[in-house]
């Protein structure tokens, strides 16, 4: 599919491309992006080169992984998010905001739009959002933006070679007031 481009009051979220190599490289080099994300660590600039010009536009082609870049009005970078095809109707989120930007909304924001655009414009039924154990940030963001946090899951993030517990949650249509594509039948007690 070709990419699209998302936008609030506030943000442009959009694919980003060979003339974002340097604002991604830059953000990279803050050491909680690498400390709890899963990029290269060292962030090289043949990294930052590789993902605007060949992961972003492939993952866009292919259906398989949908990136924006979370850009201010004035075109400044302020965070990236991913969603990550895993089923047919089900991804999974990921994101980071670059340090000079953290603690205004921009990531939380930028969550809701997108999960709203996938779940309306691509049929998907369920957003999991994942994070390692300690990443306080990124548990807030997905609290705000209305994730259920769903628990812990022994050793399921792999971040450079070393598995890690991580807590889990979800995001559904239902939870933003939209209908899903299939029905959903919760467990006793929900």
């Amino acid at each position: 599919m070709e990419p699209v481009t998302l936008t609030t009051g506030r943000l442009r979220l959009r694919s980003v491309g060979p003339e974002d190599t340097d604002a991604v490289y830059a953000a990279a080099q803050d050491a909680e992006i690498r400390r709890w994300t899963t990029i290269p660590s060292p962030y090289l600039p043949e990294h930052a080169h590789g993902f605007t010009h060949e992961m972003v536009p492939d993952g866009w082609a292919l259906d398989s992984m949908f990136t924006f870049g979370i850009f201010l009005a004035g075109g400044e970078l302020a965070g990236m998010l991913s969603l990550t095809m895993h089923a047919p109707a089900a991804a999974e989120i990921g994101f980071w905001g670059t340090k000079e930007h953290r603690g205004r909304g921009y990531v939380t924001e930028a969550a809701l739009t997108a999960c709203r655009w996938i779940f309306t414009e691509r049929g998907v039924d369920r957003v999991e959002w994942r994070a390692e154990i300690g990443n306080h940030a990124s548990r807030a963001v997905a609290e705000r933006a209305g994730f259920t946090l769903e628990g812990t899951l022994r050793s399921a993030i792999s971040n450079k070679g070393v598995r890690r517990d991580c807590w889990v949650g979800s995001l559904l249509p239902s939870d933003l007031g939209l209908p899903s594509t299939a029905p959903y039948l919760p467990g006793p007690g929900r």
